[in-house]
């Protein structure tokens, strides 16, 4: 099941979004300073290392040091962390 899962997340990119909010609170998470946040997450999911899973509401998409959640429904990044 989650191969298709990311196969859904990933024919859906151009759907990713987030809101004014949710920039600044990934640009202030993952201490980033570029101007296109979305583009920057996106760039990330696209990653062939990038894992990619779904719990409950929300796809989780894991790369290096970062982790994304975002909404299945909205897609809407709801915020980005660097784990520990």
């Amino acid at each position: 099941m989650g191969m298709e899962y990311k196969k859904i997340l990933l024919d859906n990119i151009d759907k990713i979004h987030t809101t004014e909010m949710g920039i600044d609170r990934i640009r202030k998470n993952l201490n980033i300073d570029t101007t296109d946040v979305v583009e920057y997450c996106k760039n990330k999911i696209l990653d062939r290392n990038c894992n990619i899973y779904k719990q409950g509401k929300n796809w989780y998409c894991e790369v290096g040091n970062i982790k994304f959640t975002i909404n299945s429904y909205s897609y809407t990044i709801i915020t980005a962390h660097i784990i520990k």
